[in-house]
């Protein structure tokens, strides 16, 4: 019968450590909850000694979170085992995570300490952590380097004084998989008292090998592991909580061994991480990263049309990403062509699609991806010759200190004038809304970006801006000497073009409902018949 696997999760604590990764109070605590609706078993907060802001830290969550075990990190003297105590107070579940180095190098040119003294340093700051708390983690740092018989020693010292359970890390990821297993193997046959001790594993990534050792390490009988979310850490970073469940969750055959976590918010999680502190997934980052579940060579997207199966062993569901992705590029095939235009509500008929195919191709050696609007204008002989639905009459925006702020618009449409105000977030978002407003037809911006074309002060800003109407993504760019009114002048081109695609569908439906296929736009593409 398979094991429980406990998950400890330290993005707060050797998560947060990484560069450009801390988060405030109120984050750290938004943080936690999401991570205890994940189902993670125990979470990290954080190491009080450090400063006064993580013994907080450590203090609010403890309050707060109640479900998971709350562990405090303490190096393995009195003062910091007391401060991680007093944080951990109001814990439903408290655990003392205490750790000292254990490794000749450490010992030589870190602590200038002999074996002898750190064994005892381990007994005692063991027995003073259990004297205060019933749940004692003890880490031997930098156990991967770390000479074996040595190790057993130490360990044997922890084990001795209470340690609840034992966590061998791979500090500077020196580990290859055959090692890091066989050091738990040793650790639980040569260890006297392992009964009732649980092993768990720490990995850090800088060899790339984090997540492989802590797989390694369920192998050789850790039933612990410590992750981070989207893999985030000191250096190169720790295993990342995805991919270590995810593995588990899709090589159940392989490994004896099952988590409660909820896959289905692993996504939002990443997202949550991501928003708090700035710091994005790479676009191939396993499970959580954009193009995770994106495909865009043709023979890959036949299969996935085919069934999802053929190159997915994950449903995008499963991890809560809402679903898989046709990316449209110079690589893509005739049927993902055929699909996107079917969902686009055209019924292409083979020769249809080889022209449009040829259009396509020649488009997408120019362009890196190509978008629902590129199609369309394949369809209409030219997107950007459109005429557009509403015309940009008036714009006039106002901000204040506190960061709100009022945009007046001017719209005209088949000659009639509509004029409205709004408040937002900011001038742009002001802008947008009141666009919005006049036309029906809100939308959501998905990317946002600006740059200053010519130099000096006097250069005129270019705002590109891509935003969602309807389910349907398309785009606007616009040049202007006020960047504001440039934003307001790209996100109307976008609202046009998806004015335009709702009234050519609008248009097209008697014609459908007749099982007519063939429209307007496509004899323009195709004229002269086939």
């Amino acid at each position: 019968m398979a094991d429980k696997l406990f998950i400890f999760d330290t993005t707060l604590r050797d998560g947060e450590q990484s560069p450009g990764c801390s988060m405030n109070l109120p984050e750290k605590i938004e943080m936690a909850h999401q991570l205890e609706r994940l189902g993670v078993d125990i979470l990290e907060a954080g190491f009080p000694i450090a400063s006064e802001g993580d013994f907080e830290a450590v203090k609010a969550v403890s309050a707060e979170i109640r479900r998971p075990i709350v562990a405090a990190l303490a190096r393995a003297n009195e003062k910091d085992i007391n401060r991680a105590w007093e944080a951990l107070q109001g814990a439903a579940l408290p655990r003392i995570h205490t750790f000292l180095a254990t490794s000749d190098i450490h010992l030589q040119y870190k602590l200038h300490k002999t074996r002898e003294e750190i064994l005892q340093m381990i007994s005692w700051a063991v027995g003073h952590a259990k004297s205060k708390c019933r749940d004692v983690e003890f880490s031997p740092e930098d156990a991967g380097r770390t000479d074996r018989s040595y190790l057993i020693e130490c360990c044997h010292a922890a084990v001795e004084a209470g340690a609840t359970v034992l966590n061998l890390p791979d500090t500077v990821g020196f580990c290859l998989e055959p090692e890091y297993e066989q050091m738990f193997r040793d650790v639980q046959t040569r260890v006297p008292g392992m009964d009732h001790v649980t092993l768990s594993t720490h990995t850090h990534d800088d060899l790339g090998m984090a997540v492989a050792n802590t797989l390694a390490g369920i192998r050789g009988g850790a039933r612990q592991v410590e992750c981070t979310i989207n893999g985030i850490g000191e250096r190169a970073g720790n295993a990342a909580l995805e991919e270590v469940v995810m593995t588990i969750h899709v090589r159940r055959d392989v490994l004896p061994v099952f988590t409660e976590i909820r896959t289905e918010e692993l996504y939002a999680s990443s997202r949550m991480l991501t928003r708090l502190t700035g710091v994005a997934v790479q676009r191939n980052k396993a499970i959580v990263g954009r193009n995770a579940f994106a495909h865009e060579a043709g023979i890959h997207q036949d299969g996935v049309l085919k069934n999802a199966i053929t190159y997915e062993i994950i449903s995008p569901k499963t991890v809560g990403m809402p679903s898989n992705a046709i990316v449209l590029g110079k690589h893509s095939g005739r049927h993902a062509l055929a699909k996107r235009y079917e969902e686009l509500g055209y019924q292409l008929t083979k020769p249809e699609v080889d022209r449009a195919y040829a259009l396509f191709t020649q488009l997408a050696d120019r362009k890196k991806n190509v978008y629902d609007e590129d199609l369309l204008g394949i369809m209409s002989d030219g997107f950007q010759h459109l005429p557009d639905t509403f015309a940009l009459k008036l714009f006039q925006s106002v901000s204040s200190s506190d960061g709100r702020a009022t945009a007046t618009v001017e719209l005209e449409k088949d000659g009639k004038t509509s004029h409205d105000s709004a408040t937002g977030e900011g001038p742009c978002d002001a802008a947008f809304r009141v666009i919005d407003r006049i036309t029906g037809l809100p939308g959501t911006v998905s990317d946002f970006s600006v740059h200053t074309v010519g130099p000096g002060t006097d250069g005129v800003a270019e705002v590109r801006i891509r935003a969602h109407f309807d389910g349907r993504e398309f785009g606007g760019k616009c040049t202007s000497h006020n960047v504001v009114e440039a934003a307001a002048r790209s996100y109307l081109q976008a609202a046009n073009k998806a004015a335009y695609e709702q009234k050519r569908q609008e248009e097209a439906r008697p014609v459908a409902s007749a099982s007519v296929h063939k429209n307007a736009a496509v004899d323009r593409l195709f004229p002269g018949g086939y």
